[in-house]
């Protein structure tokens, strides 16, 4: 039998309120409150907290705090992103991002969602992975919502909703967002 923590990262539906869960988000709200508020500045200390609170990463993960996520171990980072100021992920299911990525602030990426059927949503919910490729640029403002796939080498214009996968080197802009153009490779 699978736990809620399992099932979350599944995609399946999950129990958010599991004693488990409930301490890792938690831990992660008391280091986000380290970076964000008794940091605030990119220190040495502060190296060491986004170290801890996101171990999954490359080389050179940069966040301008303040930052939020929900739980910070299911964020999986290349080398060199980069996370303005105000960022938001909720990480309830992986969030992938490539290598030379960068967020301009106030990007959201969102993996949690709750079923349509009001009494399943009392209790339940659950989470669909995000990907972001390598060498892409996300847009101030900008909302990826749960399930999404955005290809490598793409630039999302500041303000998009992406609804949609989006393929790689395309340019999206809008709400939602949709491919304007392809770019150069």
């Amino acid at each position: 039998m699978k736990t809620e923590k399992e099932k979350m990262i599944a995609g399946e539906y999950y129990l958010a309120g599991d004693p488990v869960l409930v301490k890792d988000r938690r831990k992660s709200k008391n280091l986000l409150h380290r970076l964000n508020v008794l940091e605030y500045r990119i220190t040495k200390k502060a190296r060491e907290i986004i170290k801890e609170l996101i171990p999954n990463t490359g080389v050179n993960l940069y966040i301008e705090p303040p930052f939020f996520c929900d739980y910070g171990y299911n964020i999986i980072c290349g080398d060199h992103v980069y996370f303005n100021v105000n960022c938001v992920v909720l990480d309830c299911a992986k969030v992938t991002i490539g290598s030379n990525v960068f967020f301009a602030p106030g990007v959201q990426i969102y993996t949690a969602t709750h079923p349509l059927e009001a009494t399943l949503r009392r209790t339940l919910e659950n989470a669909l992975p995000v990907t972001i490729g390598d060498d892409c640029w996300i847009g101030g403002n900008t909302i990826i919502c749960p399930g999404i796939t955005i290809g490598k080498g793409c630039v999302i214009g500041a303000g998009s909703v992406v609804t949609k996968d989006i393929p790689e080197n395309s340019l999206a802009v809008g709400n939602p967002a949709k491919v304007i153009r392809q770019l150069n490779e």
